[in-house]
């Protein structure tokens, strides 16, 4: 039901003349795989902008060569290593104070340096976190190291820089951690579409690496019913941002 009622309300905004921004971000890329190509072909098909979220350490030359072709991509910078640094009873978090701030902050500015010089033109300097957190200390020195954005997940809250977030995220990480069933996706995006406090563009997060079928087919519908409806405008999270 959620489904229908998503599209419903999308037609009606249509009548209106009013359209909504979707965007979409992938995390934790580092090499090609068959599960990238699949994303890759899926996103250029619909027409549908990627931001990937890519781990600088792991990373190099192999992924250049994959992405250089697909002009639809950015790539945003996903922390430097993707490791857990904080104490065995807490949430995991790399980019947390747990370690020296200065030691965060030369990891980040390494990456940042890095993925610039591999992917030029497709290069977006926006922070994504590994786990979606990021200590408010980090955040205030992000502008000096050059991030120009940063993307957590949940609604945007006010920050030294731009902040352009995910709102649903695909994957049932506490129970099947396959992809949640659509009609509850839908219904995610129904609560946002519905809200009195709207956001600038709902955001989209996957894990090409994790998907199972039901996550694949979401994504198939989503793009489906959306990429081409006059209410939606799936957008590049350059646009968003102003970069």
């Amino acid at each position: 039901m959620s489904e229908t009622q998503v599209m419903a309300l999308l037609d009606h905004l249509a009548d209106q003349g009013k359209v909504v921004n979707f965007w979409l971000r992938d995390d934790d890329a580092v090499l090609p795989t068959p599960a990238l190509d699949r994303l890759l072909t899926l996103t250029r098909t619909a027409g549908v902008p990627l931001t990937l979220a890519v781990i600088p350490e792991q990373t190099g030359q192999p992924l250049v060569d994959c992405l250089r072709g697909e002009p639809h991509v950015a790539v945003a910078v996903h922390g430097w290593s993707h490791r857990n640094h904080a104490p065995p009873q807490a949430k995991n978090q790399e980019l947390g104070l747990h370690r020296p701030i200065d030691e965060v902050l030369g990891e980040l500015k390494h990456g940042l340096e890095k993925l610039d010089a591999l992917h030029g033109p497709q290069f977006l300097s926006m922070l994504v976190p590994p786990w979606n957190r990021i200590a408010p200390e980090i955040v205030e020195r992000l502008p000096a190291l050059g991030f120009g954005s940063l993307s957590v997940f949940g609604r945007e809250k006010p920050a030294p820089l731009p902040v352009l977030n995910t709102h649903i995220d695909i994957m049932d990480w506490r129970g099947t951690r396959g992809g949640h069933p659509s009609e509850v996706l839908f219904g995610d995006i129904l609560a946002y579409l519905e809200s009195d406090q709207p956001v600038r563009a709902i955001g989209v997060l996957t894990h090409h690496l994790v998907h199972d079928e039901q996550a694949w087919a979401f994504l198939e519908r989503l793009f489906e019913r959306t990429a081409g409806h006059p209410a939606c405008r799936w957008a590049a999270a350059a646009d968003l941002i102003g970069n």
